[in-house]
């Protein structure tokens, strides 16, 4: 039977130094005899917005480790703090116990905030309501893998896109959809970046291909010197895509039909966009700010996927690696 043993000190102090020296996580799990998923967990648990620091990881774990060790109960505080993460923020339970955790130094299980939500809905609140699918299962769409909506001239596969963008190894390569409001009346140009998670969404009034191309240019423009790839679905509204390579001189790629999960990062974001936006939403009816008051919401919510860090810090520390400055990126 293995057992876990916590890294110590001077593991931490190596670590840090190999990382600087550019030596790959592999090779420090082989140093210190630990596995590279240690290594992995380590760096994102402990890392802060300057990078991987020693003195500031053996911090983060002790005291975490001291936080462990003690019951956190469900104070009127605490309670008061989870509700307006839920009700004002719409976060999950998990981005909830993940930011407690990397912020405050507090453990507390998502499971736990989900019993806390359903204890609410029995006694007759609300909070059930601020969850993205409010306890409603999945459904389930496509016809079969076939499309029926044409075929856009001179689309380029999935098929055809590098290697290096599946494997998230580069900040530059985005997914694009559309959000379509009640009785197809307006909609939204969502964009995300793979990496980093950064959305950026502008609101049109409908999905007619010269608005959503337009929308795509003008979102993408800020982002010209970083942007290698897009990804979108077959919807008719990228019919004009050469237009878009040519504005923002990158590759524009599509799925395959009723493929969602090739862009699940896009499908995923629509999701947290109809938190805010409900599916009866006319969008004509929406103003412009607050749109961009959602995307700010979006882009400053802990996503476990970035190690509860939000969007806006991984792309700020992404621009800050390279030199390159951007002003169109705002907290």
């Amino acid at each position: 039977m293995r057992t876990y043993k916590q890294l110590t000190q001077e593991q931490r102090y190596y670590i840090s130094t190999e990382i600087k020296n550019g030596i790959s996580q592999s090779k420090i799990a082989q140093a210190i005899e630990v596995s590279k998923s240690t290594i992995c967990r380590e760096i994102k648990r402990n890392a802060g917005l300057r990078g991987y620091r020693f003195k500031q990881a053996q911090e983060k774990a002790v005291k975490r480790r001291y936080n462990a060790s003690k019951a956190i109960k469900m104070t009127d505080d605490m309670i008061a703090l989870i509700d307006e993460k839920l009700s004002q923020h719409q976060w999950s339970p998990e981005q909830i116990s993940g930011w407690l955790l990397n912020d405050k130094m507090l453990l507390l299980s998502h499971e736990r905030i989900y019993q806390h939500i359903w204890d609410d809905k029995k006694q007759g609140g609300d909070l059930h309501q601020y969850l993205r699918r409010q306890g409603k299962k999945y459904q389930k769409r496509g016809s079969n893998g076939k499309s029926s909506r044409g075929q856009i001239i001179n689309r380029i596969s999935i098929d055809d896109r590098p290697k290096i963008v599946d494997d998230k190894r580069r900040v530059g390569d985005w997914e694009i959809d559309t959000v379509i409001g009640k009785g197809h009346s307006g909609a939204l140009v969502t964009i995300v970046e793979r990496k980093t998670l950064y959305t950026l969404v502008a609101r049109v009034n409908g999905k007619q291909a010269d608005w959503v191309t337009q929308a795509t240019i003008q979102l993408l423009k800020p982002f010209k010197d970083r942007l290698h790839s897009i990804t979108a679905d077959n919807g008719k509204e990228f019919a004009y895509h050469e237009q878009v390579s040519k504005a923002l001189d990158t590759a524009f790629y599509f799925a395959h039909p009723y493929s969602s999960w090739e862009r699940g990062l896009n499908e995923n974001t629509n999701g947290l966009i109809r938190q805010y936006f409900p599916k009866d939403t006319d969008f004509k009816e929406v103003t412009d700010k607050e749109v961009y008051n959602m995307m700010e919401k979006l882009n400053n919510r802990p996503r476990k996927a970035l190690g509860f860090q939000t969007p806006f810090q991984a792309m700020k520390k992404s621009f800050a690696r390279t030199g390159i400055s951007c002003v169109a990126l705002q907290s």
